[in-house]
């Protein structure tokens, strides 16, 4: 299977009847993925109602049915973040290993590409973030009002891209989700009461070898590559974009367009914020790591409980 044939082609009806609003939105490939992007939402919304209650009922059945209200939701949610993170993770690496244009782009083709296999991968992850904006909604009491704004955050950063706009980088930040596996199995540790287990300790040592990896090597290294192209873009003279109603996934490359301020400020901008909240965390998590290992950690633990 190659790249190109990657995903469900929509119907041109259907591509008809999407087109006014995603050109008004901006949005101009949106049209070819918004069918994967419903798919991808109720493939998400099945899995965290029905499947993963599930499999959790015949796997574990008297400690799921021992866990409260928010215990049972958080539980079915981080089930479902593993299934999307193993999902869009191996559709990313699919693509950067197979894909033959990755190779030799410019900084134009990188900022303004597109092809059907990215946009398939973006929709999918998109219909995770909107599940994950409707859950956060729903369920605000359990996961507050900063899990629904990055929620948010996440589905507009995430539909940006269908401009389409840096899609090239955006599936090499979804490499980031290499970690998110190893940061749920360490939740699930401690609702099994694997607190401190070896099984919590060789994954421990996982996630913090992916997460550094992935998110501060990888991540970093990308997050400097787009910088330079933005660059690139904010010094360079184009024709504005013009006929966008007439977009086809199967056209030539596109051509090299001016880049909004707005857009690389915003872009730029939010990637610096998740650069920085990528080390805050894997310090957070090294100390997490150390508590469960170390006695002197966690006896200063005990303390600060017996105080609260």
């Amino acid at each position: 299977m190659s790249t190109r044939s990657l995903g469900i082609p929509a119907s041109l009806p259907f591509v008809k009847a999407t087109r006014p609003l995603a050109n008004c939105l901006g949005l101009y490939t949106l049209p070819y993925h918004a069918h994967e992007v419903a798919l991808g939402y109720l493939f998400f919304q099945s899995f965290s109602t029905a499947v993963s209650p599930a499999l959790s009922r015949w796997l574990i059945p008297k400690r799921y049915q021992s866990f409260d209200y928010r215990t049972r939701i958080n539980w079915d949610v981080h089930v479902t973040s593993t299934v999307n993170a193993v999902c869009i993770s191996s559709l990313a690496l699919y693509i950067l290993f197979t894909d033959p244009a990755r190779k030799d782009s410019n900084w134009q083709q990188r900022l303004w590409g597109y092809s059907r296999a990215i946009g398939t991968t973006q929709a999918i992850t998109a219909g995770y973030f909107l599940w994950d904006v409707l859950l956060s909604t729903m369920h605000l009491d359990v996961f507050g009002a900063d899990a629904l704004g990055h929620a948010v955050a996440a589905l507009l950063i995430t539909l940006v891209g269908f401009r389409p706009f840096a899609n090239y980088y955006g599936i090499s930040f979804i490499l980031y989700e290499l970690s998110t596996p190893f940061l749920n199995i360490h939740w699930f540790c401690d609702k099994l009461d694997l607190t401190g287990s070896k099984i919590q300790l060789y994954n421990g040592f996982t996630l913090l070898a992916t997460f550094f990896g992935s998110r501060l090597i990888w991540g970093t290294y990308q997050s400097v590559l787009i910088y330079q192209d933005v660059w690139q873009a904010w010094n360079y003279t184009a024709p504005a974009r013009t006929g966008f109603g007439q977009f086809s996934p199967n056209a030539a490359p596109l051509e090299q367009y001016t880049l909004p301020g707005w857009l690389g400020l915003m872009y730029v901008g939010a990637n610096t914020v998740l650069c920085g909240l990528n080390f805050w965390w894997f310090g957070k998590m090294i100390q997490a790591v150390r508590k469960r290992f170390t006695p002197e950690a966690k006896t200063e633990q005990a303390k600060g409980l017996e105080k609260n």
